[in-house]
Parts: C-alpha cells; structure tokens; sequence
C-alpha cells in the first residue's frame, strides 16, 4: 500500500513539473513558487488601467501555475499604501504589487516618507512602457503643431494647461516648455483625467495632456484638437508628431511612463525571473492583447530589459521632477 501510494504520487508529481511552463531545469526554487493562492496587490482603484492589466496578467498567471491569483486593490497616496504594504510581505512570490511610474518613480521625489524605499524594499521585475501622451488643444486656440501652440502662448501671454495631478507627466511637461521657450503656460490641476478632458470641451482649459484612450471622446467629437504627443508616436494619430520632433529638446520627452509588477527585495533571484518570463508569455494571451491594446500599450518587457529601462531613464524623471520645485510632503 505503501509502495503504490509512493509511486502514484512520484508519478503525479513528475507530470505535473513537466506540464508547467517556463520552468528551467534545475531551478527548484521555481519548483516550489508558487505552493498557495499568489495576492496581487494593485495600488490604484478598481475599473481603471492598472485594475485592468492586473486583472487580465494575474489570469494568465493563474492558469500557468495552477494556483488562484487574488486582486487587491489598495488604493491611496499615488501608489504609496498598496506599495509599502508589498515591501512588508514575506518575501517568496506570493504578494506581487502591481503600479505604475507614479509609485516606482515620483513618489521618490513628492513624498518625504511614502512608507517604503524602492531601492531597499522593493524589485521591479516586468513593466508595459506606456504609449506616448497627446497633447490636445481647443479648437479655438487655432493650434494643431507646437510651433503654432508656442506662438499662441506667446501671444495670450498665459495658458491654462490642463494635468491629471500635480508632479505628473503633463506638469512636467509644462515646465520643460516653459523652460524652453520662456513661456508662461499655468498648470491646472485636476484630480484625474476624466475632469481634467471634461475641462477642456467645456472650455475651462486652452490645453490638456493624457493617455489616448481617454482623450478619445475629446478628439472623436472635434472638441479638442491633437498637435503634439510626448516622447512617442501613437499609431492612432499618424499624422500628429512626437515633441522631440519638433523641436522640444528636453530629456524628458525621451521618457515614458510604465506598469508594471513588483516583489520584496528579498525575494529569491529564480521566483524574480519565473515571474518576469510569465508577464511576457502573457503578452500572447487573447484577453492581455485586448487590454494591452485597448489602452495602446506596449507589450511587457522581460527582467533584464525592464531593469534597464528603469535605470536609464531614472535620473531623467528625478531631474524634472525636482525642478518643479515642489516640496515633498
């Protein structure tokens, strides 16, 4: 009885390692990841983007290693309270934080003390480089290239500029131009994109700048016309170029926002890399292409890529977001 039980399961566990994906030989510590449910923590609310790639990524996740993936959203502080929450878990792969540049990147700058420190606490594993953000202007400025927003701005002696949140990519934004052609363009702030677009048909706003999925409304009925997007092409707006291309010469519009995953720093190398190669096999998933696609996203990139990522373009998002001169609160 003894011998068959043995060999039933030396059997059951040798299909079942062979039937799990990405798995290296030799790696046990990937054997044994994951061993119960995995917590996602996704530090923005429920329905919106980061919601929404967590939900589409943790499935496929799901279904690679046989274990439930439950989403948490624990919204609050730009990301501060679901990643410090992250950075105090056990460290063996079973709560993963899911956020974006906000939390990895700026909070370094607007927060005295956001309750974990991304370089001690926290490995980045897989990111989705974000599209590149358009800048949209009312129809009644006139304006459809830079050349021509410059010269309006000029002459108006002051815009108001519509941003989704202090110290975000439209306020910096907004100062590197101002920076560059001695401008003197007001950064409205506004507490997310759906009221800062409402703003600008309404007509509170000369300009705005976010993701194109939500400024679609804005550009399909002709209340706001794109002349610019930061630091890269959308396949949506051929005709409409980057700011680098058309004159804008600040680093910063060589940059990107991102999502993407999160571990506790200690977290063995080998669950680290088994994690970052399922995001990218995700980025094949039928339902991830739909979510990746419907907000003209990139695909995830693998460890080695994401961190390189985000070491290059590190120092670019500190030096402009310092120079904004806000103080940390």
């Amino acid at each position: 009885m003894s011998e068959k039980f043995n060999r039933r399961h030396f059997i059951a566990a040798g299909t079942a390692a062979a039937a799990m994906p990405f798995l290296g030989r030799g790696a046990s510590a990937q054997a044994a990841w994951p061993s119960r449910q995995i917590r996602m923590v996704c530090s923005y609310p429920a329905g919106g983007q980061t919601d929404l790639l967590a939900r589409s990524f943790g499935e496929f996740i799901a279904k690679q290693v046989g274990q439930t993936v439950v989403i948490e959203n624990k919204a609050g502080a730009s990301g501060s309270i679901g990643a410090a929450e992250v950075a105090r878990a056990e460290p063996d792969g079973h709560t993963i934080l899911c956020s974006i540049s906000t939390t990895y990147v700026m909070n370094r700058a607007m927060m005295k003390n956001p309750g974990y420190d991304m370089d001690k606490d926290l490995t980045l594993v897989s990111i989705i480089p974000g599209a590149g953000l358009p800048l949209v202007a009312s129809p009644k400025s006139g304006v459809t290239t830079l050349d021509e927003f410059v010269a309006f701005a000029r002459k108006s002696g002051k815009v108001n500029f519509g941003t989704y949140s202090a110290g975000s990519a439209p306020h910096m934004t907004i100062n590197e131009l101002n920076k560059q052609y001695g401008l003197n363009i007001e950064p409205i702030h506004y507490r997310g994109e759906a009221p800062m677009w409402t703003g600008l048909m309404e007509g509170t706003l000369d300009v705005a700048m976010g993701s194109y999925t939500a400024a679609q409304p804005v550009l399909q009925s002709n209340r706001g016309v794109a002349f610019a997007v930061h630091s890269k092409k959308v396949d949506a707006l051929p005709n409409v170029k980057t700011l680098p291309e058309q004159g804008a010469t600040s680093k910063f519009f060589t940059v990107s926002g991102f999502t993407g995953w999160a571990l506790p720093k200690a977290t063995p190398q080998p669950i680290v890399d088994r994690l970052a190669q399922l995001c990218v096999a995700a980025n094949n998933d039928p339902k991830v292409k739909e979510v990746l696609k419907t907000f003209v996203l990139e695909p995830a990139l693998g460890f080695k890529e994401t961190n390189a990522l985000y070491q290059r373009e590190l120092p670019v998002w500190m030096e402009s977001a310092q120079s904004l001169g806000l103080q940390p609160v």
